[in-house]
C-alpha cells in the first residue's frame, strides 16, 4: 500500500469532467454510504429502544442523500442537458448494480420453508416450496434486466424497455417488505432483521434513483430565455418588463391550456440548453430530480419563470423550485419575496403549502465579510421561519455551506446549535462539498460518526431550542454588521491597490492551473475579483496564510463596539447565545491557522515594494482582532477552550508552514521564468493541495 501510494502521482493531471465527479460520487455511496447508513440506523434504532422504547418504523427514510454532480450548471458551461441526462443514467445503472448485489445475499441466505398464506401466493402458489427466495430470484431477474438495459443506454444504443424494467422503488420494495413482515409473523425476527431489513432501508434512503439530483441554475438563464422567446413571439421583451407584468405574464401563461413554445422554432444554443434541461427533467422517472434551485434569486417571478419552463416541456410542475438568496441584499429581502409569492393565489395552491428555500453561506460571505454575512444569513432564516409559521407553509431551509469557515463552514454540532429556534423543525437539508465528503462520508465508520453528529444536534435543537436574541443582542449585532461589512468592502472595493496586492500575494492566478473540479474558477472568463468564484477566492488566501476573506472586518467591528461600552453585552451574548459564541469559537481557529510571518513572507517574496504598506496594515490588523476577540472570550491564548483542536493544528502546522516556505519560492520561480518549467508547476501545485489539506475548514 505504501509503495503503490508512493509510486502515485499526489494529483491529478487532467481536470475531471462532470461525469468524472458523477462517478465519484456514486464511489462514495458504494464504498461508504452503502453500508455506512445502514449500520448507522440499526444503532439508531437500538439507542431509541433504550431510551424511550421506541422502534424506527422500517418504512422511514430519515436520511436521503441528493447531489448536484452532473445538475449544477449554475456558471459551468461543462454542464449541459445531456451531461444531466448521462448522469442520471449512470446512477440508475450504479442503483441497479448495487441492489443486485444485495438480493444476491438475500438469494442465498433466504432458505426458509415457512411463510404467511399472502406471501406464498405473491411468490407463485402454495407450490413453492421456498416463497422468500423465489421472490429474491424474481428481483434479480428484474434487476439484471434493468441493469442490462440502462448499459445500453449509457452506450448510446436506442432499445425499446424491457419487460420487467424496475422503474418505480415501490416494484423494489413491496415485495421485500411482504417477505419481511411474513418473516416477523412465522416468528423469523432474527433473520428478518438482518441483511433484509438493511436492504429495506437502503431503498427507502437511495432507491432506484441512487442520489436524487438537484438541477441549479442562475435566474438570468431563465430571464434571457424567456425574454428571447417573448421577442420571437412578438409580445415584447420579457426582460424589460416590470415585475408585475412579468408575473401577471407569467400566471396567465402557467393557467393557459395551450402550448407557448412553437414548434418549428429555433432559439439561440444558450436558450435551448434552458429549454433542454426541462425536458430532461420532464424525461426522468419520479423521484429522480429532488429540486430546482435557482441561483441569485431575487423576486418572486424568478420562481414563477421556472414553473412556466418546467410546464412548457411536460415536467411536473409541483417540483419543489428553490430560490436562492445569497448575496447581503438578497438575504436581507428574502421575507419580502417569499411573502409576495405566498400572496399569490396559484402559488399557494400548487405548493401544498410546502416551501424549500436556500440560504448562500459562500457568496455572502464574499459579498459582504463573514461577521455581516452571518448575520444577515441568520436574520432571513429566523424571518423566514416566522412568516411561514404565521403563513401555514412547512418550510425546508436548505444550508449551502462550504467546508470553509469563509463559506459557512464550522463544526456540524456547533453550527446547527448557532441557528435560529425552529429551523430545524423541519428536518434538515445541508450541502458537504469537496474533500468535505471525503473528510466525513469516506469511509463505514466515518460515516457513522458524522450521522451520529447531525442527528445528535437536530434532536437537541429541537429539544432544547437554542433562546430567542435579545433587543440588545440584535442591536449589537446590527452594528457590528454594518462596522465589518464596511471595513471589509473598503478594502475590497474601495482599496485601490487591494487587486494587485491580492494577485501577487495569493496563488490566485496560478489556481486556475490546478484540476480541482469541473467549474471553472470565475463564473464570467472576463472581469476582476467580482466575477471569481467564493471557493478559489477563499482558498486563495488560505494559501499565504492571512486567511482574509474569514475575518476581515469582524475583530474591527468587536473593538468598536467594546470602545462603545459594549463590552457587557458582548459578555453576555458569548456565554448565552450559541449563534454569536460560535462565530467567536470560528474567528479564533481561523487565527489559530493564520501566521504573521508567513504571510510577510509571501509580500517580501512575490510583492512589489510599493505594495507591501497594504500588506503591513492588514497583518497588523489581523493582530489587533487576535486581542479583541481574546477580550471577549476571555481567554489567554487562542482555542484555550479547546486544547486537543488547538493540539491538531499545531500538529498541522508543522507540517505546512515548510509547504509555505516552499511555495512562496515556487511562485516567485514561475513568476520569473519566461517559459514554464514542468518540474515547477508540478512541485507548485502540490504544495497548493498540501497546504488546502493542512488548514482543513480554511482551506
Amino acid at each position: 500500500m505504501v509503495a503503490q501510494s508512493w509510486h502515485t502521482d499526489e494529483i491529478r493531471k487532467i481536470r475531471p469532467t462532470p461525469i468524472d465527479e458523477a462517478k465519484w460520487g456514486f464511489a462514495v455511496v458504494e464504498n461508504s454510504l452503502w453500508e455506512g447508513v445502514p449500520a448507522f440506523l440499526r444503532e439508531f434504532n437500538e439507542q431509541l429502544e433504550e431510551s424511550i422504547d421506541y422502534n424506527l418504523p422500517v418504512e422511514a427514510s430519515p436520511i436521503r442523500f441528493t447531489s448536484w454532480m452532473g445538475g449544477d450548471r449554475d456558471g459551468n458551461p461543462n454542464v449541459t442537458a445531456e451531461i444531466t441526462r448521462h448522469a442520471l443514467l449512470l446512477s440508475r445503472w450504479k442503483a441497479a448494480d448495487l441492489f443486485l448485489n444485495d438480493i444476491q445475499v438475500l438469494v442465498s441466505e433466504l432458505s426458509m420453508t415457512e411463510s404467511t398464506p399472502e406471501l406464498r401466493e405473491l411468490a407463485g402458489g402454495a407450490d413453492v416450496a421456498e416463497p422468500y427466495r423465489e421472490i429474491a430470484k424474481q428481483l434479480r431477474t428484474r434487476l439484471q434486466v434493468t441493469r442490462d438495459y440502462l448499459e445500453q443506454r449509457i452506450k448510446g444504443q436506442q432499445s425499446l424497455p424491457p419487460e420487467g424494467l424496475l422503474i418505480d422503488n415501490s416494484a423494489l420494495w413491496e415485495p421485500l417488505y411482504a417477505c419481511y413482515q411474513s418473516l416477523h409473523q412465522c416468528g423469523m425476527r432474527i433473520i428478518a432483521n438482518g441483511q433484509l431489513l438493511d436492504t429495506l432501508r437502503r431503498i427507502r434512503c437511495f432507491g432506484l434513483q441512487l442520489v436524487r439530483l438537484d438541477i441549479r441554475q442562475e435566474s438570468t438563464n431563465h430571464t434571457e430565455a424567456l425574454s428571447e422567446l417573448t421577442q420571437y413571439l412578438e409580445l415584447g421583451d420579457y426582460a424589460s418588463w416590470s415585475e408585475e407584468q412579468k408575473q401577471t405574464f407569467l400566471l396567465t401563461e402557467l393557467n393557459s391550456k395551450r402550448p407557448l413554445i412553437p414548434t418549428h422554432w429555433q432559439p439561440s444554443e444558450a436558450t435551448k440548453e434552458v429549454f433542454e434541461t426541462c425536458r430532461v427533467i420532464a424525461e426522468s422517472p419520479k423521484d429522480s430530480i429532488a429540486s430546482y434551485v435557482i441561483s441569485m434569486a431575487k423576486v418572486p417571478s424568478d420562481v414563477l419563470a421556472v414553473k412556466l419552463l418546467l410546464k412548457e416541456a411536460g415536467a411536473d410542475i409541483r417540483l419543489p423550485v428553490a430560490p436562492l438568496f445569497e448575496t447581503l441584499e438578497d438575504l436581507n429581502n428574502a421575507e419580502s419575496v417569499m411573502t409576495r409569492l405566498f400572496d399569490i393565489p396559484w402559488y399557494r395552491d400548487l405548493i401544498d403549502n410546502k416551501q424549500m428555500v436556500m440560504i448562500g453561506y459562500s457568496d455572502s460571505a464574499k459579498d459582504a465579510g463573514v461577521m455581516a454575512a452571518s448575520w444577515a444569513q441568520y436574520r432571513a432564516q429566523d424571518a423566514l421561519i416566522k412568516l411561514c409559521e404565521k403563513s401555514g407553509v412547512t418550510l425546508t431551509l436548505f444550508h449551502g455551506r462550504g467546508g470553509t469557515i469563509g463559506r459557512g463552514g464550522a463544526p456540524a454540532h456547533a453550527a446547527l446549535l448557532s441557528q435560529p429556534p425552529g429551523s430545524l423543525k423541519g428536518g434538515l437539508r445541508v450541502t458537504e462539498q469537496g474533500e468535505m465528503i471525503r473528510f466525513k462520508f469516506g469511509l463505514p465508520q466515518v460515516t457513522i460518526s458524522s450521522l451520529a453528529h447531525y442527528a445528535g444536534a437536530i434532536l437537541e435543537a429541537n429539544l432544547l431550542p437554542p433562546p430567542e436574541p435579545k433587543t440588545a443582542w440584535i442591536e449589537v449585532m446590527d452594528a457590528l454588521s454594518d462596522v465589518s461589512c464596511e471595513m471589509y468592502r473598503g478594502y475590497v472595493r474601495g482599496e485601490k491597490d487591494f487587486v494587485p496586492y491580492f494577485r501577487a500575494a495569493t496563488p490566485e492566478g496560478e489556481l486556475g492551473k490546478l484540476p480541482l473540479g469541473s467549474r471553472p474558477a470565475k463564473r464570467r472568463p472576463t472581469g476582476g475579483v467580482e466575477t471569481l468564484r467564493a471557493i478559489p477566492w477563499i482558498f486563495a488566501w488560505t494559501q499565504n496564510r492571512l486567511m482574509l476573506p474569514a475575518w476581515l472586518g469582524a475583530g474591527a467591528a468587536l473593538q468598536h463596539e467594546i470602545d462603545n461600552g459594549k463590552q457587557a453585552v458582548l459578555d453576555d451574548m458569548c456565554e448565552n447565545w450559541p449563534f454569536f459564541n460560535t462565530r467567536i469559537a470560528m474567528l479564533e481557529m481561523v487565527y489559530a491557522k493564520a501566521d504573521l510571518w508567513l504571510a510577510e513572507y509571501y509580500d517580501q517574496r512575490l510583492v512589489e515594494e510599493n505594495l507591501w504598506p497594504l500588506g503591513a496594515k492588514l497583518r497588523q490588523q489581523l493582530s489587533d482582532d487576535i486581542k479583541s476577540v481574546l477580550a471577549i472570550s476571555k481567554d489567554e491564548h487562542l482555542m484555550a477552550d479547546l486544547p486537543w483542536v488547538a493540539e491538531s493544528i499545531a500538529l498541522r502546522n508543522v507540517y505546512t508552514d515548510p509547504l509555505n516556505v516552499l511555495q512562496a519560492e515556487l511562485l516567485q520561480r514561475s513568476r520569473t521564468h519566461s517559459e514554464s518549467d514542468p518540474r515547477i508547476e508540478q512541485a507548485l501545485m502540490v504544495t497548493i493541495a498540501g497546504i488546502a489539506a493542512g488548514m482543513r475548514n480554511t482551506g
